[in-house]
């Protein structure tokens, strides 16, 4: 991956990364955490390499990654990107399914985002403002994808506590409602991808996953940091829901 360049496409590449480290000094008002998270962001290889290619975060790698070996977003494909603040997912998904015309106007493929946090539109794709967790707001997902999904993304994440065992208890409950939803919109043979934390998904999600979906795997990019708890589950070749209703009744 050294050297490589690669732009809107989607692909991956290592930013050029710098032969000097940079060190950041400890300022007066500034923690020791914040200095190290500030020359973490400085020396990070994928940050540069999102400000080159005009990504929105060091993210959109992630996706690029996953998909150059997975090969989730085929062109014309329909995604929902669950949790997508700031929107590198969606360059990525609208670049890959072709949901932006030459012409500026609509394409191929459709691209669904969905955040609490404000998202800056991105060309291509249908963002909306609204927290996955209220009432509607899946209705909501469903109306504008009008039809079936090919693929489901969730990146979402709660705010940490610093607490592992809860940290991992919300992030899980967020991936089991994005794997619920998944199963109510997938056209059969889709995809879901999700965000988890390292030491795996727990038995009740699995099970629900391995039921639906004919593999299902871990995934830790490349782009995801070495020293991060994140990782992804990865589920392929939607059953459809009458075949997996069939299954569950035997």
């Amino acid at each position: 991956m050294a050297g490589e360049k690669k732009g809107k496409d989607g692909g991956t590449g290592d930013g050029g990364a710098r032969a000097l480290k940079v060190r950041v000094k400890t300022a007066r008002r500034r923690s020791n955490s914040s200095t190290r998270w500030l020359q973490r962001q400085l020396n990070d290889p994928y940050v540069h390499a999102a400000k080159r290619d005009g990504y929105r975060s060091r993210a959109a790698y992630k996706l690029a990654e996953i998909d150059d070996k997975y090969h989730l977003l085929k062109p014309g494909a329909r995604v929902v990107d669950l949790g997508c603040a700031p929107g590198g997912w969606c360059q990525v998904a609208v670049a890959r399914v072709k949901a932006l015309g030459k012409d500026g106007n609509k394409g191929e493929g459709r691209v669904i985002g969905l955040d609490y946090l404000e998202t800056e539109s991105v060309p291509g794709a249908t963002i909306l403002q609204l927290d996955f967790l209220d009432e509607g707001a899946d209705d909501a997902v469903k109306a504008h994808l009008a039809g079936e999904a090919d693929l489901v993304l969730s990146d979402m994440a709660a705010p940490t506590t610093g607490h592992k065992q809860t940290d991992h208890l919300r992030i899980m409950h967020l991936c089991e409602i994005a794997a619920h939803f998944a199963v109510e919109v997938l056209a059969p043979g889709g995809a879901f991808l999700a965000k988890v934390l390292q030491g795996g998904t727990e038995s009740e999600l699995l099970t629900l996953l391995k039921q639906h979906f004919k593999t299902v795997r871990h995934v830790k990019p490349k782009a995801s940091r070495a020293d991060s708890a994140e990782m992804y589950v990865l589920a392929q070749g939607f059953k459809g829901r009458s075949e997996s209703s069939t299954e569950d009744a035997t």
